[in-house]
């Protein structure tokens, strides 16, 4: 997820923007987590000197966790029209969702934020109306270049402005703030037209019906694929609230005119199958999504057949693999045939390789390298390639790290507070708040309660209630569980002195470590326990 700030002044005085404000989404590690967002406590000390916010695009690691974290600081957004449109969408889908101030700008606009002025040039991404962002203070111009690739024929435009960042580069740039995703892949990347021969070719040799899956806001893959079913003689059905959000953004728009119409779940059984073709979210192998339930055999209206064929149109975020191959295996299970990018050109990257990093350099000519958006080994890889590109500064930074760029050589000069809080339900906060941390130990060992109760002389009113969740019904030996730990209870309460009993906190406790203990000594694990003494 993303979200810089670009700051100038005095430290007492330093004003600040943000660029980006992303999100990613939750692994096994944090049970019942919607998403994840950044920690903006920094931010929140520095409100009174935050000047705006500027997103580069509507990709959700870049612009998601605006309708969450903008209620906190409530200054001016600029975006352009494309994720101006989708966060409305978003916004319009959320319960009590913040109407949140935005001021639209285009390619090749510049506009002023606090002490910076700030141009926006055209790149071509995997979404429409990407931007890099030249930022130029009294000390200098920095190239933030957000997503970006260089693609001679794209299924969208406009390409990625050389012009431009040439005329940047001849005027002199401090520091180029690069995009470092695909710094240890050598070459170019393919353009997104050929991808777009690769799915016709697929579509047109099926002959049952052909469902793809790939990213919902890539609008020219989309594209691409009703361009494609339309020039095969078939129709598209599309399954998946947030494709079906993209569509009516991009169709208001304009990117999607001279299609035919996209149709709707419910119109799927009057297609003929060799007339189908399926446009679905699902990619990453999330159980909800609608690649998944067909997968199961989940969905209402619409079913696949053994010799239909499904179409991976993405590439394999890391974290995502198991899901996705579980997905993929109930498919082939089905006798569904699997394309993916290593079969056939039906997906190509957003993002920058090496020989497009170096004519990036060549173009703007900075002073100073700083490697963004990857991880260590990305990181380190694009700094190698820019120091030996002739770059005089390479500055590797992390999480945190408060750079300075100017004046002087740079420098890393603080360390602010940084890290992740999350989105669990309508909550938001850290994993105390949300109860997270307690959630794991539940979802690890279950849950045990147990209700003792007492009578006018501190004795055991029968036997203590219990009721075990996430608990086996059975130990090694064939014994019941709730057995063994009810016998537990009354054990440690009976070794209570009769004069002691008066402290229900302490019988509590006492019961609460005997409950734990037993279950531990007879399964191996000790599960949460939590135990209500009455009189």
């Amino acid at each position: 997820m993303n979200l810089g700030l670009y700051g100038y002044g005095p430290p007492r005085k330093r004003q600040w923007i943000v660029v980006d404000c992303g999100v990613t989404f939750p692994g096994p590690d944090l049970p019942g987590v919607d998403l994840v967002l950044p920690d903006i406590s920094f931010l929140e000390e520095q409100i009174d000197n935050l000047k705006g916010i500027v997103i580069t695009h509507a990709h959700e690691d870049h612009y998601g966790a605006l309708l969450d974290l903008w209620p906190r600081l409530k200054v001016d957004v600029w975006m352009t029209p494309f994720s101006a449109g989708l966060l409305e969408s978003k916004r319009q889908g959320e319960h009590n969702a913040p109407d949140i101030p935005v001021t639209i700008f285009k390619p090749g606009d510049t506009f002023n934020v606090g002490p910076f002025s700030i141009e926006a040039i055209a790149v071509t991404h995997s979404i429409p109306e990407p931007v890099s962002l030249a930022i130029t203070s009294p000390l200098g111009t920095v190239v933030h270049t957000g997503d970006w690739k260089i693609d001679p024929a794209p299924s969208l435009g406009p390409i990625t402005d050389e012009t431009r960042f040439r005329a940047v580069g001849d005027a002199g740039v401090l520091a180029l703030v690069c995009d470092s995703t695909n710094a240890m892949r050598e070459g170019e990347s393919p353009s997104e037209e050929a991808v777009g021969e690769g799915l016709r070719g697929v579509i047109e040799k099926a002959s049952g019906r052909v469902a793809v899956t790939t990213f919902s806001s890539n609008v020219g893959r989309i594209r691409s694929v009703a361009e494609a079913a339309r020039d095969a003689g078939r129709q598209v059905v599309v399954l998946g609230r947030s494709l079906k959000r993209v569509i009516d953004v991009a169709t208001e728009l304009g990117y999607l005119e001279g299609l035919p119409p996209f149709l709707p779940e419910d119109d799927f059984g009057y297609i003929p199958r060799e007339n189908a073709v399926i446009l679905c979210t699902g990619s990453q192998g999330e159980p909800r999504a609608a690649l998944a339930k067909l997968a199961r055999d989940e969905m209402r209206n619409v079913a696949l057949s053994p010799g239909d064929t499904v179409v991976y149109s993405s590439r394999v975020i890391p974290g995502n693999e198991k899901a996705i191959l579980e997905t993929r295996n109930l498919l082939i299970e089905q006798g569904i045939e699997i394309i993916e990018d290593t079969d056939a050109l039906v997906h190509v990257s957003g993002h920058p390789r090496r020989s497009e990093l170096k004519k990036m350099y060549e173009w703007v000519r900075p002073l100073v390298l700083v490697p963004v958006h990857g991880e260590a080994a990305h990181l380190v890889a694009h700094g190698s390639l820019g120091a030996m590109a002739g770059i005089p500064d390479v500055a590797q930074i992390r999480n945190g790290d408060m750079l300075r760029l100017a004046p002087g050589v740079p420098e890393i000069v603080d360390q602010v507070a940084f890290g992740r809080i999350f989105r669990d339900g309508k909550i938001v906060g850290d994993d105390k708040e949300i109860g997270v941390v307690e959630r794991r130990k539940l979802s690890f060992a279950g849950h045990v309660a147990v209700n003792v109760v007492l009578d006018d002389r501190n004795d055991l009113e029968g036997d203590p209630d219990l009721i075990a969740l996430g608990v086996p019904e059975f130990d090694a030996r064939g014994s019941l569980m709730e057995d063994i730990m009810i016998a537990a209870a009354v054990e440690a309460f009976r070794s209570i002195p009769r004069q002691r009993r008066k402290d229900l906190d302490l019988v509590a406790e006492a019961v609460r470590r005997a409950v734990r203990a037993a279950a531990n000594s007879a399964w191996g694990k000790k599960p949460v326990v939590t135990v209500f003494v009455t009189q």
